[in-house]
């Protein structure tokens, strides 16, 4: 099928975009108009303007002035109509093709993580890897594969062949398939990892980052087990928290951020969560790290009910890590989003040591760094004593697209 675009949709794809939603397909109006448009078409031998395929069909881009624009894949059910996956006629998009990109990717980070001081890392970024919608997480002797909408997975069962064997090549043995978000009212402790390939997966597991050791659920744990885009950030938190008496990390999770300022040498880090399991798993994070989670405190609590009492008290913290969940899962979420971080930093801000550092991050695609930096200003925080000391984002291994803004997701400021 060929999909005809509007000349802002042709001019993203043309740039690299690999995203064409359903407002750049030129042609609107209702399903009956699309419908009856569709079968003029298909009689005057004219090509389609898309919606016809099924989700995973192969369809060539087109617009005004170009017969031919590239390739990508259709989802019959995303606001994301089309992936696109190449920009030139040849080789056609198959099976092959996309086990080449595969392969490339995998490629590209055998160098970086060979001393095994790292056993967990992202294999494959989807688009940022020009593979779009596909991840692929690696932990140790185990990899987890995550589907972003549903045209990539009719074509897993043929790529599964390609996947063992170039990841065997690389110690890797079993491969799992992460689930879909759950909808409203599922069971949050369900399992969410079905078995693709190999050993079956363990529920949990222990892998290296940066030497330090790290707990990962892979059946019930957020994203594809952990969050590997924060690794270099985990760093540099170790590396803040020397000399710190006390260090508070929000929306701690699995304790990723906590262990690393305990290891960096942190008197004390009190994690908060609003889920206590997450706590489990980093008490037994910080024994294998040989830290006694009993010099620590682990708080099960919503963190703008912690910070509210915390500033009562009086209670002050001379670093502090505030990683929350995204804010804006859609551009429409963002005006929303935005209020939500302010009045998160305006309760950070106010139980922060006059000399302490502030780590915070988002990991919404929606905001961007200067909208980020907007919920941190002075009048935000009620103070003018920081700087921004440092912005980062994500790690070498979650590579994006110059063209692909919603690539950058992650920002972690630092204000000191």
């Amino acid at each position: 099928m060929r999909v005809h675009l509007t000349t802002t949709a042709a001019a993203a794809v043309r740039r690299g975009h690999p995203w064409v939603y359903r407002d750049g397909i030129a042609g609107g109006g209702t399903a009956a108009q699309r419908g009856e448009r569709r079968r003029g078409e298909r009689a005057r031998g004219e090509p389609a303007r898309g919606g016809a395929a099924a989700s995973g069909d192969v369809v060539e881009l087109s617009a005004e002035g170009a017969t031919f624009l590239g390739r990508g894949l259709w989802d019959a059910e995303s606001a994301i109509a089309v992936r696109v996956f190449q920009r030139t006629q040849a080789p056609q998009l198959n099976e092959r093709a996309l086990a080449e990109r595969l392969e490339r990717a995998f490629a590209l980070r055998d160098g970086w993580f060979a001393d095994r001081d790292t056993t967990a890392y992202r294999l494959c970024n989807g688009e940022g890897d020009r593979v779009p919608s596909l991840v692929i997480d690696r932990y140790d002797r185990a990899a987890v594969v995550r589907l972003d909408g549903g045209m990539l997975a009719p074509w897993l069962d043929r790529l599964l062949p390609h996947l063992a064997r170039a990841l065997g090549a690389r110690g890797v043995r079993s491969i799992g398939l992460r689930a879909r978000p759950p909808s409203a009212g599922a069971d949050a402790d369900a399992k969410k990892l079905a078995h693709l390939h190999g050993p079956p997966l363990p529920d949990r597991l222990l892998v290296r980052e940066n030497g330090v050791a790290m707990e990962v659920d892979l059946a019930r744990g957020q994203k594809t087990g952990a969050f590997l885009d924060q690794r270099d950030n985990r760093a540099r938190v170790r590396a803040l928290a020397a000399g710190r008496r006390r260090v508070l990390n929000l929306f701690s999770y699995a304790g990723g951020f906590s262990v690393a300022a305990a290891l960096g040498g942190a008197g004390r880090v009190t994690s908060v969560d609003s889920a206590s399991a997450a706590h489990a798993s980093a008490q037994r994070t910080f024994r294998e790290n040989g830290v006694d989670p009993a010099a620590h405190e682990f708080v099960t609590a919503d963190a703008f009910d912690f910070l509210e009492k915390a500033h009562a008290r009086g209670d002050r913290y001379d670093l502090i890590i505030c990683d929350p969940p995204s804010f804006a899962p859609s551009e429409r979420a963002k005006p929303r989003a935005l209020g939500a971080y302010r009045r998160l930093h305006t309760a950070v801000a106010r139980v922060l040591e006059r000399g302490g550092v502030l780590c915070a991050a988002s990991c919404s695609s929606h905001i961007t760094a200067e909208d980020f930096l907007a919920t941190l200003d002075d009048a935000t925080l009620e103070r003018d004593d920081l700087r921004v000391r440092a912005i980062h984002g994500q790690p070498e291994d979650h590579p994006t697209l110059p063209a692909w803004w919603e690539g950058r997701y992650l920002k972690f400021v630092v204000l000191e």
